[in-house]
């Protein structure tokens, strides 16, 4: 099995990495930077994220798994103590697949034929810039649905909703249902000006347009990654037609990790 480890840089985390990679490399696992089988993050949620962008344009070939050195994350499920046992599951094959779902960030430009794709684990965001009131046209498969004023737009996945989107008021989805979730940040509503108001959940084969009004530049997220983007002229959300895959070992149900994260 051919395996990479990304590690949050900090010393237990690192140190944690030495000792993962020498075990695996004693059971003659492959170490491959370029092209692994299974990707390992150890850290955080914030670590399995970075190592999801790093080999997201193989995200299709590969697995991801999480470890944990501070405390237990939707992602990160693995603690420090338990890396003997997982080691011995990878090279045994002990583990099946699950699926989860991506945010398609599709950005076109003024200049004709010109477009960039990003794909987010957890949230895209579009802000203006200089933070100033964001304008957009927003279009729900190519029809007009509302003009928005607010300080921005969220367009979670299902298992980022427990993220920044939860902290904006959205629904928590189960990571098993092909969706993307589009949420307000702090939108205008008066007399004037009017907004659904509400989060808005889109099933697979529908997609998001938003058209700027009032700007040329933006500032937009996906995920940990903070782009600014010119010439702009629509962006379009949608479920991605890849999807991330994380290698299951044991049961941990996602409502569970919502009661551990959030309740207990």
């Amino acid at each position: 099995m051919r395996f990479v480890i990304v590690s949050k840089g900090d010393t237990k985390s690192n140190s944690l990495t030495d000792k993962m990679v020498n075990y695996m490399l004693g059971m003659n696992m492959v170490l491959d930077e370029e092209n692994p089988e299974i990707v390992i993050s150890v850290g955080g949620d914030g670590t399995l994220l970075q190592a999801f962008h790093r080999y997201q344009h193989i995200v299709n070939q590969v697995s991801f798994v999480g470890v944990h050195t501070g405390h237990l994350g939707f992602y990160a499920d693995w603690g420090q103590d338990e890396v003997e046992r997982l080691i011995i599951a990878l090279k045994n094959d002990e583990f099946e697949t699950v699926e989860y779902p991506l945010v398609e960030v599709l950005i076109h430009y003024d200049t004709v034929g010109m477009e960039t794709k990003y794909l987010a684990l957890n949230e895209a965001t579009l802000r203006m810039t200089n933070g100033s009131t964001l304008v957009m046209d927003v279009e729900i498969r190519n029809r007009h649905f509302e003009r928005f004023r607010g300080d921005g737009l969220c367009i979670s996945t299902p298992s980022g909703s427990t993220a920044y989107n939860k902290a904006l008021g959205g629904a928590i989805i189960h990571p098993s249902i092909e969706a993307v979730q589009m949420t307000e940040i702090a939108s205008i509503n008066n007399r004037v000006f009017r907004t659904v108001g509400s989060p808005l959940v889109l099933p697979k084969h529908h997609f998001v347009n938003v058209k700027p009004v009032n700007s040329e530049e933006y500032q937009m997220t996906i995920d940990h990654i903070n782009l600014v983007h010119r010439g702009v002229k629509s962006i379009q959300y949608s479920v991605a037609e890849e999807k991330i895959k994380f290698a299951r070992f044991r049961p941990f149900p996602f409502w569970q990790r919502v009661h551990d994260s959030f309740i207990s």
